[in-house]
């Protein structure tokens, strides 16, 4: 049975279901460096937020504290980052180690490589508008 028109066009139901094709996508290529979309995210975001809190964190990558609080705790568990005193009050930050920042300069290869074949199904006008869209959207 099919959804009426009005769901089957529904902006939500319809990003919600690209968002799980793209994450599945994306984890399948991350799967054999042991790490998912999130965790190579929250790389990234340690590494060009130097000093950065889990709060900062959190919003710069869209994740919820619990759950970027246990991606923080799998990836120290996995030796890829360390957390440190921030020097001020009870803050605490998260750095790279060297095995993080070795596997992160592998993963933005392989991002790289999954967002170039993920363009070849679309024009550049139709990313650039999917892209501004889902900017707005995530306001």
């Amino acid at each position: 049975m099919s959804l009426p028109d009005d769901l089957a066009n529904c902006l939500v139901l319809n990003t919600v279901a690209a968002a799980r094709a793209l994450v599945r996508r994306y984890d399948a290529k991350l799967k054999p460096f042991g790490v998912t979309v999130q965790q190579f995210s929250l790389l990234a975001a340690i590494r060009y937020n130097p000093g950065a809190t889990v709060g900062v964190l959190s919003s710069r990558i869209h994740l919820d504290r619990t759950s970027l609080i246990r991606n923080l705790d799998r990836l120290e568990a996995k030796g890829l980052v360390r957390r440190t005193d921030s020097g001020g009050g009870n803050a605490r930050v998260s750095e790279l180690t060297d095995d993080g920042g070795a596997l992160l300069d592998r993963l933005i290869v392989e991002w790289q490589a999954a967002q170039a074949g993920l363009m070849r199904d679309s024009s550049p006008e139709e990313a650039e508008t999917y892209l501004k869209i889902s900017q707005r959207f995530s306001r």
